[in-house]
């Protein structure tokens, strides 16, 4: 076993709570995105459709929620030629998909 290294001099940033959205409650979600900030999501990024993203909105008919593998950010949602979108901020860099963001269909 090792000794814990955390160096608290160090430290960034803090949580100061969490709050709990219900599966599938995309209007809790909305209203969370909007009051509170970002809001931490899982998606199944497993697609070359995903992979290669870069612009529109994002649609996977394949996309299985029994196989989420990657964590995102919720920051925003809109509508696009009629379609309702989460604009989602990943973590691969401003090199993929719209500046390193991605508009998933909601």
């Amino acid at each position: 076993d090792r000794s814990c290294r955390f160096d608290a001099s160090k430290v960034v940033c803090s949580v100061n709570g969490y709050k709990n959205i219900p599966y599938k409650d995309e209007v809790t979600q909305a209203q969370a995105v909007h009051d509170v900030g970002p809001v931490s999501v899982c998606i199944d990024a497993g697609h070359l459709s995903f992979q290669l993203y870069s612009s529109g909105v994002y649609y996977e008919p394949k996309c299985n929620p029994n196989a989420i593998n990657h964590a995102v950010l919720a920051v925003g949602y809109g509508t696009e030629g009629g379609s309702d979108y989460w604009l989602v901020k990943n973590s691969w860099g401003t090199g993929w998909g719209d500046s390193g963001y991605i508009k998933v269909t909601r």
